[in-house]
């Protein structure tokens, strides 16, 4: 007669094999590419054009959509036979666009300025008096400037201001900027007329969507150069400015220079992390 073991025999747990699993993740990659598809074909599309759109066949775009209907992450159109974002997107996206923070979305962009160009750079938002310095980094040998966080900016002679007026199409902003030069002393005024005497709001306005960000030079402050570019979120609205600036001497404030070129980068990638598609 045979004697049991003394002691239990222990099984593990049968996992799946490699193929198995890279099949596992396969299929999910096929799946997001197809949801990914449709959002980026304006969130509506039919198969043949959501197929071609991802480089599958019509037949097994079929079956991932079919999967994704059972989710509620994609519907589809009853008289058209298109195929929309389902409710479960839409709660998503909602979901993302409440983190997209601009403040919080453009910290590492201040920090890789800061280290990188060796500059002091800050983000503002747009507040009731008017650009409001929110977050603020300098460079291990800053200059010195009397704005700190919660400092308020000029609409005319910042850098900062200028892109809000330019490129945020409200009367408030406007508003601002008139009654801010009705009350400039002559040659601050002077230095706007250059450009147009009649409308040298509309004539700065204009300069600053031409080139999609704006640059001083001594205007807002004695020494003090620089450059901002726009924030914007996934509506395509400005929604705050990247701002670099840096002693006159030292500071290329060229539209078309390095640390311009730089700062215009990190607006757009941090205004891409917000979902915003250049058109």
């Amino acid at each position: 007669m045979n004697k049991k073991p003394d002691s239990l025999e222990v099984f593990a747990p049968t996992q799946p094999p490699a193929r198995e699993r890279r099949a596992r993740v396969q299929s999910a990659e096929t799946g997001m590419a197809v949801l990914k598809g449709l959002s980026r074909l304006g969130g509506r599309a039919s198969l043949s054009a959501l197929a071609a759109h991802v480089g599958e066949s019509p037949a097994k775009v079929h079956r991932y959509l079919a999967s994704l209907i059972e989710q509620g992450l994609v519907a589809q159109d009853a008289d058209s036979q298109h195929y929309h974002l389902g409710l479960e997107a839409m709660l998503i996206g909602v979901a993302a666009m409440r983190q997209a923070d601009p403040v919080r979305i453009a910290e590492p962009s201040l920090v890789r300025l800061r280290e990188q160009l060796e500059v002091t750079c800050f983000v503002a938002v747009m507040g009731n008096m008017g650009p409001t310095i929110v977050r603020f980094e300098e460079p291990g040998l800053p200059v010195t400037v009397n704005v700190r966080v919660g400092s308020v900016l000029s609409m005319l002679w910042s850098a900062t201001g200028r892109v809000f007026l330019g490129l945020l199409d409200e009367s408030r902003v406007r508003a601002l900027a008139e009654a801010e030069l009705a009350a400039a002393p002559p040659e601050l005024r002077a230095q706007l007329s250059k450009c147009d005497a009649i409308d040298a709001i509309g004539a700065l306005r204009r300069e600053v969507q031409a080139a999609r960000c704006a640059a001083v030079r001594d205007t807002n402050l004695k020494g003090i150069s620089a450059v901002a570019a726009p924030l914007y979120d996934y509506t395509g609205r400005l929604c705050a400015v990247l701002t670099a600036l840096g002693a006159t001497g030292g500071f290329d404030a060229a539209i078309d220079g390095p640390i311009a070129t730089a700062v215009r980068r990190e607006a757009m990638a941090a205004s891409a992390q917000m979902g915003y598609t250049a058109g």
